[in-house]
């Protein structure tokens, strides 16, 4: 789809929107979008075959290119085995995304709005024994209608999709995936499987992101 380039922070497409990094991310933004036509592409999930290839760095700035956009984005942690939107945006994890699906607390109290304009996170919340159960639930369902209603765009930072299922489970729930691949890390066997498990569950993948390139 596009190339994305990554540095050590990983808000870089706020830093500077002239710099080089920013201007990956609109063009991932803008690549999205055409290749949503005929599709919505508000539900969007952010994975990759493995871990440390860039997609909590990609889903952040993703999301935040959104917000420049004036567009109202909601960026959902749901790697709910070892989260990291909390230390992206630093804030409390005790209440998140499956304090909300448990019903220990609602939508509201969860979500937390961030320094930049438009954008909004809910962070992974309470780590449980069963996250896919929980990521499959009618719950997560239902929650992901429901903030449909209120934000323009969603997007998913999944665990690495050969890792774990949740991925697909999410690849589900999702209108479109976005797969991040870092160069000379994964293999085209690696993403060749991937795509397959996610046709396997008609999961839609819009396109690749190739990190570190």
């Amino acid at each position: 789809m596009t190339r994305a380039m990554s540095s050590g922070t990983y808000l870089v497409a706020n830093k500077n929107s002239s710099a080089e990094a920013s201007e990956s991310y609109r063009t991932l933004r803008t690549n999205i979008r055409f290749s949503s036509m005929g599709r919505s592409s508000k539900v969007l999930l952010v994975t990759s075959a493995g871990n440390q290839e860039g997609k909590t760095t990609t889903a952040t700035n993703l999301a935040v290119s959104y917000s420049q956009e004036n567009k109202k984005v909601l960026l959902i942690d749901a790697d709910l085995r070892n989260p990291s939107l909390q230390k992206v945006f630093p804030r409390s994890n005790k209440r998140g995304l499956t304090d909300v699906l448990s019903g220990q607390c609602g939508l509201e109290a969860a979500v937390s709005t961030t320094a930049i304009p438009n954008l909004s996170v809910l962070t992974a919340g309470t780590i449980p024994p069963n996250p896919s159960e929980i990521l499959g639930s009618d719950q997560m369902q239902e929650l992901l209608k429901e903030v449909s209603g209120y934000y323009d765009v969603i997007l998913l930072d999944s665990p690495a999709a050969l890792v774990v299922s949740d991925a697909q489970i999410l690849g589900t729930l999702s209108d479109g995936v976005v797969l991040v691949a870092h160069q000379g890390k994964v293999t085209k066997e690696e993403l060749k499987k991937v795509k397959r498990g996610m046709d396997h569950v008609n999961a839609h993948i819009l396109g690749v992101v190739l990190n570190k390139a």
